[in-house]
């Protein structure tokens, strides 16, 4: 079974940026679309971004302009670009596989605050 850890999350004052990293445990990264998730405290988990194999990518209407999701195969890593940030954005951040997502990370915590 892979195992995904994310990081790079943190706190940030709001129009602060971050960037969070997302690996995988084995091999094979390039072949899946990926994508980042957040879940907010006492919300469901929602999708963010996702990213193609391809690299084509999509981003929720609320992080559009805001958020780049990017990936390298080569380092078995798919990124998220945060810039802009606002208290709402405040959550845990997972990366999992687009299509058939597997067991969950530790996820990495978002905080935007003043």
């Amino acid at each position: 079974q892979v195992r995904l850890m994310e990081s790079g999350g943190g706190w940030v004052q709001p129009g602060g940026s971050l960037r969070l990293s997302c690996s995988a445990s084995r091999s094979g990264f390039s072949m899946y679309a990926m994508a980042w998730y957040r879940q907010a405290p006492g919300m469901q988990r929602e999708i963010v971004a996702a990213i193609t194999i391809g690299g084509d990518t999509r981003y929720q209407d609320a992080v559009t302009g805001r958020f780049t999701i990017s990936r390298d195969n080569a380092e078995n890593a798919v990124y998220l670009e945060m810039n802009m940030l606002k208290p709402e954005d405040t959550a845990v951040y997972y990366c999992n596989f687009l299509d058939s997502p597997v067991e969950w990370g530790p996820g990495t915590q978002v905080t935007v605050s003043s």
